[in-house]
């Protein structure tokens, strides 16, 4: 009995181990880092029809707070044009702090630049879409964006670059 027990010490100790060498992803928290709203032509934009020319910019960044620890940005800007002009700018910065230990390099940057946006973007999208109503304009909810095609796109691009500087043998 005390030799079965002794076994499998040994097998729990590889077992923990090997847990600990897992890659670990946890969200730690999500917070607004900076929101802003302008009506430039307030009132005279009410008078016109509401028929505007929406233009829409997406960025995310992130930066290393830690060890296996990450701060990821999200930056929503829309902008509505109405007869060329501006009728509102919104510029919505939603944050999140999230645990990442024991990827790759390169599984690193995709998960930042791929999940964790997944992950803020519904925030971000309620918050540009509160801002807008409080506005006193109509609600303007975001279409779904996918961070997965926009990440291909993006190495894609930098692939297509690379090969374009290098020189000729």
């Amino acid at each position: 009995m005390a030799d079965n027990e002794e076994n499998q010490q040994p097998n729990e100790q590889a077992a923990a181990d090997q847990q600990s060498a897992a890659p670990q992803f946890a969200l730690q928290r999500i917070y607004l880092k900076d929101a802003s709203f302008e009506s430039p032509r307030s009132p005279l934009v009410f008078q016109s029809q509401w028929q505007p020319k929406i233009n829409f910019d997406i960025k995310t960044k992130s930066e290393k707070v830690q060890d296996g620890v990450y701060e990821v940005v999200l930056v929503l800007t829309v902008e509505a044009e109405l007869e060329e002009k501006p009728a509102f700018v919104v510029e919505v910065q939603q944050a999140g702090v999230f645990t990442a230990k024991d990827f790759g390099e390169e599984q690193l940057a995709q998960l930042l630049a791929t999940v964790c946006p997944n992950i803020l973007f519904p925030y971000a999208r309620e918050a540009v879409d509160n801002l807008v109503v409080k506005g006193s304009f109509p609600a303007l909810m975001l279409s779904p964006i996918n961070f997965d095609a926009l990440y291909a796109q993006q190495k894609q691009a930098q692939a297509e670059q690379a090969a374009s500087t290098e020189p000729a043998n």
